[in-house]
């Protein structure tokens, strides 16, 4: 079905795995249009509540962007690029209703940093590199790298990262919080379906709810709170709700359906 992923599905969980090892899993145009029609299949399926995201072979998550296909490109089509990309992947994952686990398996740089920093979770295996080398070629992040580079390590590391152009490993992205885990990387994806596991035991419509009110903090003129609030009182009017109050009187486990 596809020709640069690979998706699978277990256990309410979907794995979709980039996969050009060739091209360190670089991405170019047709493989973030894939990745765009798998993962919208993904949040609309009512069998799937998370969503991993990984590399394939052991050197990469994702080296970049596939510089061959805009080296020649104008100021419009510059801007065009970008715009489309963020629409179709980046913005559209940080969106997503479920959450998304990037499970970064080797280098992620330019683009495949950016792949990550949507995602709502980050584990990092303990040979990853990860970096923003976009100056090196005179250009600089257009995936939203330069705004959640910024929120997730703070202006100064930011700063670092983007003007040197440089590579920090795993330790260090873990002390800038950058990622969540690090790990050997044959305990990599363990590890994350270990997080998907704790996340499909709870409730999906409220998990939905907390994604909108976190994404809420970060959109200009919104009121993050009010958002919270909003969301807080929807939840009362699902069946989710009244399964998880009432499981709770009743001290039994919660059989959540996501309504």
């Amino acid at each position: 079905m596809y020709q640069n992923i690979l998706f699978e599905e277990k256990d309410q969980l979907a794995i979709v795995t980039i996969n050009r090892p060739t091209q360190l899993n670089a991405l170019n145009k047709e493989t973030i249009f894939e990745l765009h029609a798998c993962l919208s299949l993904a949040n609309s399926s009512k069998s799937i509540r998370v969503i991993i995201i990984t590399g394939s072979g052991e050197k990469a998550f994702v080296a970049g962007a596939d510089i061959k296909e805009f080296a020649s490109f104008s100021v419009e089509e510059g801007k065009t690029l970008a715009a489309e990309g963020q629409a179709l992947l980046f913005n559209f994952i940080e969106n997503m209703n479920k959450p998304v686990i990037a499970v970064i398996n080797g280098f992620a740089l330019g683009g495949g940093l950016e792949l990550a920093m949507a995602s709502h979770i980050r584990l990092a295996s303990t040979n990853a590199r990860m970096g923003l080398p976009e100056v090196s070629l005179g250009v600089i992040p257009g995936y939203g790298g330069t705004q959640r580079l910024t929120q997730l390590v703070g202006r100064g590391k930011a700063n670092e990262m983007v003007f040197t152009a440089g590579m920090i490993n795993a330790g260090d992205a873990l002390s800038w919080g950058l990622v969540n885990y690090v790990v050997e990387p044959e305990q990599l994806l363990a590890k994350a379906e270990e997080i998907a596991v704790k996340i499909i035991q709870n409730s999906g419509t409220a998990i939905e709810a907390a994604i909108r009110s976190v994404n809420a903090n970060f959109i200009d003129g919104v009121n993050g709170y009010d958002v919270e609030i909003s969301e807080f009182g929807k939840c009362f009017g699902t069946a989710d709700f009244k399964e998880g109050t009432s499981a709770f009187m009743e001290k039994r486990k919660a059989n959540f359906k996501g309504e």
